[in-house]
């Protein structure tokens, strides 16, 4: 596959898929400009190392780990305490009726470290199977499972705590 047959197939995959890697970012960092920013740098990453590209197939994978690693490097450089506007959230928020429950489960799964958070994203919001959220963290599948339970124990604790509290 040529390298112009390979930026038109990223093209169109990035466009097709564009929600989901808005909501991807924005879960990350829960601010629009900061996630559309992040957005355009994984763009420039994935254009820029668009020859590591072998197999078509991987292309969802392979693009999410740049949309991961660009959200975490973003956080890192950027520390500080996000807080989102109420008409974002609203907007992001499923129904009105479980409002309290969603921002209880939307905090708690901000609190847990970042590598279960990713999976949490990636399993619960993006709908991925463990087998490509294995690939695209380049972990085994054994140990994305094992995260995976350890996160929903963690955020089960979590929960716990704001019921009882």
């Amino acid at each position: 596959m040529t390298k112009e047959e390979k930026y038109k197939l990223v093209e169109a995959f990035i466009l097709e898929n564009q929600q989901s890697y808005y909501r991807l970012a924005f879960s990350y960092v829960k601010n629009k400009e900061d996630a559309l920013d992040i957005i355009q740098e994984s763009i420039m990453k994935a254009l820029k190392s668009i020859d590591y590209i072998e197999q078509t197939e991987y292309i969802k994978t392979w693009f999410y780990r740049i949309m991961i690693n660009t959200s975490i490097d973003y956080i890192n450089r950027n520390k500080r305490t996000i807080v989102a506007p109420d008409d974002i959230l609203d907007f992001h928020l499923p129904n009105q009726e479980n409002k309290l429950h969603d921002l209880d489960l939307y905090d708690a799964i901000d609190h847990l470290p970042i590598p279960y958070k990713t999976i949490i994203i990636l399993r619960f919001f993006e709908d991925m199977k463990i087998d490509d959220i294995a690939v695209t963290l380049g972990e085994n599948s054994n140990t994305i499972k094992t995260r995976l339970y350890t996160a929903l124990r963690k955020l089960r604790i979590e929960l716990k705590k704001d019921v009882d509290a």
